[in-house]
């Protein structure tokens, strides 16, 4: 096997290069980082000093490549598949990448913030952190409701890197911070990235994680059942 993605099964970062896999059909071999695991940890601060996931090695150019967009944007180039997740077209590609960033920046970033709040220590919590997290997915969310309002998906009418972003960040968020009523584009949004086949086979395969994620107690019933 060529290609193996260093991942955790609940990483909404890891989610998103798994959706580009599954849209792509592209093989490759996922191997779980865990981090509680000296040797584990260890070996994936040698193949990336700052250690975060995920990362992909591809055994047959010896290269090791981090950071999400990065990734998808090496598959695409080296290994194409079915579908173009970066437009060819420059407007439109420039497009995507400001809208993965969007994603990426203001909506993945500040839900993680919120969650791993609920997991530190005691007395150590940062309640003024979590607020201005709160304060971005709002400023976000009433952003992408009026992005998605007339068009299929997050750059435009073709399924992209943008929408491979948007799945795991408004999944997580929309649990740690619900939408509300005033964004129903929004909701409408998620709820097709949802019945995405890859979108879904990516949630069907962290779902026995789910007990370990700090906001199970607010899952929707439906997350946790399939």
């Amino acid at each position: 096997m060529s290609l193996t993605l260093y991942i955790h099964p609940l990483a909404s970062f890891c989610h998103k290069v798994l959706i580009a896999f599954y849209e792509n059909g592209t093989p490759f071999r996922a191997e779980t980082v865990d981090f509680n695991d000296p040797g584990s940890a260890q070996a994936h601060l040698e193949r990336w000093p700052v250690g975060k996931i995920p990362v992909l090695f591809d055994d047959r150019t010896m290269r090791v490549i981090p950071e999400t967009s990065i990734i998808i944007e090496y598959l695409q180039e080296n290994y194409p598949g079915y579908s173009v997740l970066l437009p060819r077209d420059a407007a439109a590609r420039l497009e995507t990448r400001l809208w993965d960033r969007f994603f990426d920046l203001y909506v993945n970033t500040p839900m993680g913030k919120i969650v791993t709040d609920r997991i530190r220590p005691e007395g150590q919590s940062d309640a003024y952190g979590v607020a201005e997290a709160r304060a971005t997915l709002t400023t976000a969310y009433a952003m992408i409701e009026e992005q998605v309002s007339s068009q299929g998906w997050a750059a435009g009418d073709d399924f992209t890197l943008a929408d491979c972003a948007a799945a795991p960040a408004l999944f997580y968020a929309s649990i740690v911070h619900p939408f509300g009523d005033r964004h129903p584009h929004l909701a409408h949004y998620l709820e097709r990235l949802l019945a995405r086949p890859s979108v879904s086979q990516v949630i069907a395969e962290a779902r026995p994680f789910f007990s370990m994620f700090p906001y199970r107690d607010a899952m929707p019933a439906r997350y946790l059942t399939g």
